[in-house]
C-alpha cells in the first residue's frame, strides 16, 4: 500500500512538471515580459549601491596620487569595510603603499607574507624584506617578528609553531589594530 502512494505521488509529480508552462513571467525595470524558466535574471552591470561604488572610485582615485590612501584602500579591501572583501587588491594596494614609503605598511606586509593570507601561502623572503624596513625604523614589534621569522625560515616545523601561536592574534590585529587615515564626509574623501 505505502509503495502504491509512492508510486502514484510520483507519477502526479512528473505528469505537473511535463504540464509547467516553459516560460515565466518577469517584471523589472524594462517592463515585464515571458522567459523561459531556465532564464538567468543577473544584470552584472547593475550597481546595487552607486554612493559607495562612487565613493571607492573616489578613494581609488585619490589612492593613485597618494600612498596613504592606497594604505587605507588597502585595509578597507581586506576588511570588507564598504567594498567587497577581496584580498587580491587588498594585497595588491598594501604593495603600493609600501612600495611608495608608508612605514605602516612595511608591518603590514611583513605580516602578510610571514603568516600568509588565505590561498597565499607564506613568502618567507618577502617577508623579511618587509620586517627589516620596518625595524629600521625602530619598530619593536617588526624586530621580533623579524627574529622570529629568520628563525623559522630555517626549519618548517620551528615555522609552523610559530604561525600557530600567532594566527588568532593576528586576524584580530587586521580588523582594529591597523587605523585609516582617510574618512569619507560630505564633501568627500578627506586626510585626518
Amino acid at each position: 500500500m505505502k509503495r502504491l502512494l509512492i508510486s502514484l505521488l510520483l507519477v502526479a509529480g512528473v505528469a505537473s512538471a511535463q504540464n509547467a508552462a516553459p516560460t515565466i513571467r518577469i517584471c523589472d525595470d524594462s517592463g515585464c515580459s515571458d522567459r523561459p524558466r531556465n532564464s538567468a535574471t543577473f544584470d552584472p552591470a547593475h550597481d546595487d549601491n552607486p554612493e559607495e561604488t562612487r565613493r571607492l572610485a573616489a578613494l581609488a582615485d585619490i589612492a593613485s596620487k597618494d600612498p596613504r590612501a592606497a594604505y587605507d584602500l588597502s585595509l578597507r579591501y581586506f576588511r570588507g569595510d564598504g567594498v567587497r572583501r577581496d584580498s587580491y587588491q587588498a594585497l595588491q594596494w598594501m604593495r603600493e603603499a609600501g612600495e611608495r614609503g608608508v612605514p605602516a605598511a612595511y608591518l603590514a606586509l611583513g605580516r602578510l607574507y610571514l603568516m600568509g593570507l588565505e590561498e597565499m601561502g607564506a613568502d618567507f623572503d618577502e617577508a623579511e624584506k618587509w620586517l627589516s624596513l620596518a625595524a629600521a625604523r625602530g619598530d619593536k614589534e617588526a624586530a621580533k617578528l623579524l627574529a622570529g621569522a629568520r628563525n623559522a625560515k630555517k626549519s618548517e616545523q620551528d615555522m609552523y609553531q610559530w604561525r600557530q601561536a600567532y594566527r588568532n592574534s593576528w586576524q584580530a590585529l587586521w580588523q582594529s589594530g591597523y587605523a585609516y587615515h582617510w574618512h569619507w564626509s560630505p564633501g568627500g574623501w578627506r586626510y585626518r
